[in-house]
Order: structure tokens, then C-alpha cells, then sequence
């Protein structure tokens, strides 16, 4: 181990220790059901707030810095993407959400559609959870490989049995004590990665680099069908961000968790454009390395002294854990609470706090399972986990807010047939991290065929009652109207859809645009259509 791994060790186990102390005050506020899970609905803005940009900015940090390494300023997309993001949950979904006092997604779908889909719905989110959880913590694992020489493997499973320990004291109000925490860890980090850029390369080399390697310095330099597939991975994450909802909407008011997001998405702000810069500086100093990851770490021991060194990748650490604590904590929700009483509908407050005290440590023991089994490609999970949860909840849960005809059945068979669908296109390609089957990434496969499937099946059960009326309002006719120009576009630009890799997302969102039609054309004879509507809204 180096002298920074000495170091690194010695400021994370007092990092520990404190939070471990943190997850003590938290239990104090989490002894019934609506502590543990949701902050009592008692958060303030400042909780909020550092509560969403520990879970983004966090993970954001570590994917943008590896990727700016690669491909140069480009990758700020990235962050400019989970930024939106944010802000439309702010804007559009907070109110809404809660007053519905929503808690999770597969909660929300199992109030709509019964306990039968409350318990599969709960238990394909769960399980998808520790997927994202491990990928954010082997990446992390492999920059401190470089000077501690920690096995990937091993890191991880420090990681998860942590995050274990202090999400079983206080739950959500544990989150929020520990991500104040982490944030300003970041910002300190935040600080010492800037000074060793001032030291070396400084803006000179920067200028230099971009003269040596000019690709760098090009905003679109890692493909604009890269860029566009951000954009719309986070626009279709925003109905599915479990965690983020569940941290936002434990706020004590609509307008302090909106300013909390707000507040979030502001201070994302520099985090992103520092993990940009610190990527370049690797990149000017250390060229040549294939991932970045490594590259960072060997550029900052050449440049600081060990105990700054030490403390910049305890913020990589706390980035790990913001991502990492809501994600298992969320999924441990789905599975102990929404499957929990799915199985047992008379459980107590206090039988499911100890179901989900008991699903944490499925998922971590599910953790450290996904890091033996696939530790090379941190990114794998991502995919892994993306295709599993959004080609299953995504049209149930479209339809729970806004299309209340469908029926049970069509959400439960939508389910299955999305995520099944997705995971076989996912096989065809041989589960490639970036190589897919037709050149079609799977998400846009399972997420059209649940769609279709929820719309198919409603319609089918709805037969000798329904309502067709292309014409009902603008809004039908308009949804109609961007599918037909859709279509058109497809078919005469499909060569070039299909080799950028955007064909599968334009059909989906064609699907989307149908979709929408249904809702607003098709509808129950004999039920009142705006009012409905508006009730589902």
C-alpha cells in the first residue's frame, strides 16, 4: 500500500466512525413507519437539497471525470442531462407526487393495480437496485486499486456492509444526516482537485492538450447519438426515479422540496464542471491510460502531497456512498414494504420496518454477489439494471397517472412481456456493455413492447365498452398527428437511424406519442372523459 493508501484508510475509518455516529441520531427520529421511510415528511429544503445532490452529483462526479478523460469536454452532456432532469421533477412531479404521498413507484403502481402487482413490481425494483449500487462502487473500486491495492471485489463489499450498517439505524432521516455529510466532502474534494489543476497543468496545459488532441475540445466529440441516448435515458427516468422521490418527497412542504431540487440541480453545477476539468488535467498530465479512473489518481499522487491526495478520494468514496445509500435503502423499501405487505396485507408499521431492515441485508449480500460475478465492466450493471426495471414499470406506471382504464391484467402481463422482451434483445446482442443486438439498445426494445402491451391488452378488456374519438380534444389529435411525422421520418431515414444506434428510441418515442393519443381518444362509454382525465392528473 502507498503512502496515500495510508492515508486514505486512516480518513475514511474516521470517516466511518462518524457516520456510524450520524446513523445513532438518526434512529431517534425514525421509530415509526413514516420516519423510517420518509423522513416523518419532515425535511427542509436543506435536506432536500443535499439529499438529491448527493445521490446525482455523486455518481454524475465519477462517470463524468472518466469520461472527460477519454473524450474531452464533451461529457459535460452528462451532467447538462441529469441537470434537466432534475429540474423537471421539480417543476412538473413534485406537487403532484405529493399530494398523492407517494413512497415508491412500485407502491404507486400496487395502490392502482392490486397487491399481486405490488409484490412483482416491487420485487423487479428491489432487485434491480443493488445493479446500480455496485456499478458506481466498482468504479470508485478501481481508482483506489491504484494505491491501496484493495481488490475490487473487496472494496465493494467494505462499501456495501457500510452502507448496511447505517441504513439499518435511521433509514431515510440516516440518508439525510449522511449525505449532508457527503456534500461537503465533495466540495472539499471540489477544492483540492482544483488546486492540484492550478499547480499542473493549469489553464496552459489545458490550451495545449487542445492543441495536441483538438478532438478534445469539440462538444460533441463522444457522438451526438451518445448524447442524444442521455437525454433520453434521464426524460424516461424522470416518471421512475424512485429514490430521488422518495428522498424529495420526504419533505415537509411542496414548495421546500422544490426548492431543495432547485437548489440540487445549482449546485451540481460546479461539481460537473470539475469533474470535466479534473478529467482534462489526467488527460494533459497522464495521457495514454485507458480509463480514466486510473489515470486521475496517478495524475494527483504526482502532483499533491499524500494527505490531500488522501482526502480528494475520500470525496470519490463519498460519492459512492450518496449513490450508493438511497439506492439500496430504496430498494430495500420496494422489497420489505410494497412486498412485504403484498404478502402479509396485516402487517403492523413495526413488522415492515423489520421486513425492510431485513431486505438491506438481501441487498447487500446481492451487492457483493454482482461485484464477483461481473467486476471487470462497471457499466454492465447500469445496463443490466436499466433494461430490468424500465422495460417492466414504465407503462404501468403511465398509466396508473395518467389512463385509469387499463386493467389489472393488461398492467401485470405489461410487466412481464417489457422486461422479458428487453432482456432477451439484451441476450441476442450477447450482452454486450455497448454492442447490441441490431444496433438497438434493449432499454428501447422492452420499454416499446411494455407499452404496447399495456395499450393492446386494456383495449382487448375493455371491448364492447370502449369510446374511440380521434377528435375528442387537441390533445389526441396533436399526439396523433407527431406519431404520423414520426413515422414518416423512420421509414425514409432508417439507414441512418439505424447505424447512429437511434432507430430503437425514435420508435419508442413514436410509441409514446401513440400512447398519449389513446389516453386522451380512448375511453369508457358512460364515464365522464375530462373528468377523469383531470383526476388522473
Amino acid at each position: 500500500m502507498t503512502t496515500v493508501g495510508y492515508w486514505f484508510m486512516g480518513l475514511a475509518l474516521a470517516y466511518t466512525c462518524f457516520l456510524l455516529f450520524a446513523g445513532q441520531i438518526a434512529k431517534r427520529r425514525a421509530k415509526k413507519a413514516s420516519g423510517f421511510f420518509i423522513g416523518g415528511r419532515n425535511f427542509g429544503t436543506l435536506f432536500v437539497m443535499v439529499c438529491i445532490t448527493g445521490l446525482f452529483s455523486g455518481s454524475s462526479f465519477i462517470a463524468i471525470i472518466e469520461l472527460s478523460y477519454l473524450t474531452g469536454i464533451s461529457a459535460v452532456w452528462y451532467g447538462v442531462a441529469e441537470t434537466i432532469h432534475i429540474l423537471i421533477i421539480a417543476f412538473v412531479l413534485i406537487g403532484p407526487f405529493r399530494k398523492k404521498a407517494l413512497i415508491t413507484i412500485s407502491g404507486l403502481i400496487g395502490d392502482h393495480y392490486g397487491e399481486k402487482i405490488r409484490a412483482f413490481s416491487g420485487a423487479i425494483t428491489a432487485f434491480t437496485f443493488p445493479m446500480w449500487s455496485v456499478a458506481t462502487a466498482l468504479a470508485f473500486a478501481s481508482a483506489m486499486s491504484v494505491f491501496t491495492g484493495m481488490p475490487l471485489v473487496g472494496s465493494v463489499a467494505i462499501t456495501a456492509v457500510l452502507l448496511l450498517i447505517y441504513l439499518q439505524f435511521g433509514g431515510m432521516w440516516s440518508i439525510g444526516f449522511t449525505q449532508l455529510s457527503n456534500v461537503i466532502v465533495f466540495f472539499i474534494m471540489l477544492i483540492i482537485g482544483t488546486i492540484a489543476f492550478f499547480i499542473n497543468p493549469g489553464i496552459d496545459g489545458i490550451q495545449e492538450l487542445f492543441t495536441q488532441k483538438p478532438e478534445l475540445a469539440s462538444w460533441t466529440n463522444i457522438g451526438m447519438q451518445t448524447i442524444i441516448a442521455w437525454f433520453g435515458t434521464f426524460l424516461v427516468n424522470v416518471l421512475l426515479a424512485q429514490a430521488a422521490f422518495q428522498m424529495a418527497l420526504s419533505c415537509k412542504t411542496e414548495k421546500e422540496g422544490q426548492k431543495g431540487l432547485i437548489y440540487a440541480a445549482l449546485i451540481g453545477i460546479p461539481l460537473i464542471i470539475g469533474a470535466v476539468v479534473f478529467g482534462l488535467a489526467a488527460a494533459a498530465v497522464l495521457p495514454g491510460k485507458s480509463l480514466g479512473l486510473i489515470a486521475v489518481p496517478l495524475y494527483l499522487m504526482d502532483t499533491l502531497p499524500a494527505p490531500l491526495v488522501g482526502l480528494f478520494f475520500l470525496g470519490f468514496w463519498a460519492a459512492a456512498l450518496s449513490w450508493g445509500a438511497p439506492c439500496q435503502f430504496s430498494g430495500a423499501t420496494s422489497l420489505g414494504k410494497d412486498v412485504g405487505s403484498a404478502i402479509n396485507p396485516k402487517a403492523t408499521e413495526k413488522q415492515l420496518i423489520n421486513y425492510t431492515r431485513w431486505s438491506l441485508v438481501i441487498l447487500t449480500l446481492l451487492m457483493i454477489v454482482f461485484a464477483f460475478l461481473r467486476s471487470e465492466q462497471s457499466a454492465w450493471w447500469n445496463v443490466f439494471a436499466w433494461v430490468t426495471r424500465n422495460s417492466a414499470t414504465f407503462a404501468p406506471v403511465a398509466a396508473a397517472l395518467f389512463w385509469p382504464i387499463v386493467t389489472k391484467r393488461a398492467a401485470l402481463i405489461s410487466l412481464f412481456s417489457g422486461s422479458i422482451s428487453g432482456l432477451l434483445w439484451y441476450h441476442f446482442g450477447g450482452w454486450h456493455v455497448t454492442e447490441f443486438y441490431l444496433n438497438t439498445h434493449p432499454v428501447w426494445v422492452g420499454m416499446s413492447i411494455n407499452l404496447f402491451t399495456i395499450s393492446l391488452v386494456t383495449i382487448i378488456d375493455n371491448k364492447g365498452t370502449l369510446n374511440y374519438n380521434v377528435l375528442k380534444n387537441k390533445r389526441s389529435y396533436l399526439s396523433l398527428c407527431i406519431s404520423a411525422i414520426l413515422a414518416g421520418y423512420t421509414v425514409f431515414s432508417f439507414e441512418k437511424l439505424y447505424q447512429t444506434g437511434l432507430l430503437g428510441m425514435v420508435i419508442f418515442i413514436n410509441i409514446i406519442f401513440i400512447f398519449i393519443h389513446f389516453i386522451h381518444a380512448v375511453h369508457t362509454v358512460g364515464r365522464d372523459y375530462k373528468h377523469v382525465i383531470q383526476n388522473a392528473n
